[in-house]
């Protein structure tokens, strides 16, 4: 049996009063940077802040009441988990949830939550399903599929048909690819619908399974990724050739695109998605030229990212988009030096978000150079002198306090009006300082130069 769309329409009908009706807009800011025509589905409004609940309840309905006793179990990364559970209470049935040892502690803090009793296994979702398997049949427990079932995939279908009744001239649906259970009910819909309609799946580098199995290969994949949610090792039997069949272009993107992506949610949208909810902005941030000027519906597929990890990248994005730098100084060990370093930070428009101001490791080499332990200087000592010889006369050039402040002065004000700056250490003699400062403008090659981080010559 394949999904239809009239499987899709009477999932509608049986989940519509339990689901949102998520919104589908408009983003002006996103087109601009895009060059698409970007209309987003927040499919993180929903109860569990994922889609995943439409396919999950579409199925959970769909037991009889001898099933319903006997309870269900699932496996999953932590969305479908939670649409599991939540539904399950919802209903009355016992619910057991395998979970990787990794996802984001919301998603299991919320999937027990719900009810569900939690067995955490392995590193992802492949991982824990020898193990639901084996459960499901010791305990007598129905199987809910995270993609690979057909009232699933009917219950993820249903998104189509709500961007399509609010957008009938979308002209590309882009759907982020873990299983295939999303992608492969929106594409049904949307082709027997707008059968000229563009399809395009996403995934992360790290797991191009379902890219992989079009083209006839199978990987090794592992890893982390910021997009947990879609590290799936092997796309499902009933949505693999949906996926052929009705599916445009399935492309991948980096761990840095989604990362953007999500940081693009949260500065310009004020909304807040996973990495797997954000993979289908990261395909349009890593290939503008393919979406350009084209209406191109987003699903932001979910939006349970862990506090830590969503902190990291937000931190991430500033370093990239150039508002973010780390300026290490030394000075003599003088009173009045850390004002004056910050003085000329404040001149050149910056402000100061963290201080490391160190006075004790200064003349900890010397006394490393006099112990037994100390290694001699590998090179020749021709070498070793005309090494001494050069840093002396830096030193020199650059030994008054007056002259490294200038110094200082002249190398952030560059910062902030220039995309480019000369490499080089800033030398001094006892005192270190080392301050992130949050810059004017300052650009992401600067400030790659300042902070040791590479980063591209974009402008903040």
């Amino acid at each position: 049996m394949t999904v239809t769309l009239d499987d899709i329409r009477r999932a509608r009908v049986r989940i519509e009063d339990h689901v949102e009706l998520t919104p589908f807009t408009d983003s002006v800011t996103l087109s601009a940077i895009t060059g698409a025509k970007v209309f987003i589905k927040f499919e993180n409004q929903q109860f569990t802040a994922s889609f995943k609940e439409r396919g999950a309840l579409n199925k959970l309905l769909d037991l009889d009441e001898d099933a319903r006793k006997r309870g269900v179990i699932a496996v999953s990364a932590g969305n479908h988990a939670q649409g599991v559970a939540y539904n399950a209470r919802r209903l009355g049935i016992p619910a057991t949830i395998v979970m990787p040892a990794t996802p984001p502690l919301t998603k299991v803090t919320h999937t027990r939550e719900f009810g569900a009793k939690v067995v955490l296994i392995g590193d992802t979702i492949a991982d824990g399903m020898d193990e639901a398997r084996r459960l499901e049949v010791e305990n007598g427990l129905t199987f809910v599929h995270p993609f690979d079932d057909e009232a699933v995939i009917a219950g993820q279908g249903t998104l189509a048909l709500e961007m399509l009744d609010a957008r009938p001239d979308l002209e590309t649906i882009v759907v982020p690819i873990g299983g295939g259970g999303l992608i492969s009910g929106i594409a049904t819909a949307a082709k027997a619908i707008r059968p000229d309609i563009n399809i395009v799946g996403v995934e992360t580098e790290i797991y191009p399974s379902a890219l992989d199995a079009l083209n006839g290969r199978k990987g090794n994949y592992r890893g982390i990724t910021v997009a947990e949610g879609i590290a799936v090792k092997e796309p499902g039997k009933l949505t693999l050739p949906i996926i052929r069949d009705l599916v445009d272009e399935v492309m991948t993107v980096s761990e840095h695109d989604i990362e953007r992506a999500i940081a693009y949610y949260f500065n310009v949208e004020k909304t807040v998605a996973e990495g797997a909810g954000a993979a289908s902005l990261a395909a349009l941030l890593a290939r503008p030229e393919r979406f350009k000027d084209r209406r191109t519906g987003l699903v932001l597929s979910g939006g349970n990212i862990d506090a830590r990890l969503m902190a990291m990248v937000i931190m991430r994005g500033l370093i990239r988009d150039g508002q973010l730098a780390r300026i290490r100084v030394e000075t003599a060990d003088v009173p009045g030096q850390l004002a004056r370093v910050a003085g000329v930070i404040a001149e050149a428009h910056g402000n100061i978000v963290e201080v490391e101001h160190q006075r004790l490791l200064a003349d900890v080499a010397p006394e490393i150079r006099r112990s037994r332990h100390y290694r001699r200087d590998p090179r020749p000592r021709a070498r070793q002198r005309d090494h001494g010889r050069a840093r002396r006369r830096r030193f020199q050039r650059r030994s008054s306090l007056e002259a490294h402040i200038r110094q200082i002065s002249s190398r952030v004000r560059r910062l902030s009006s220039s995309s480019r700056v000369s490499s080089g250490a800033w030398p001094g003699t006892s005192n270190e300082f080392e301050t992130s400062i949050v810059p004017g403008r300052i650009s992401a090659r600067a400030l790659a130069w300042s902070s040791g981080i590479g980063a591209g010559d974009r402008k903040a």
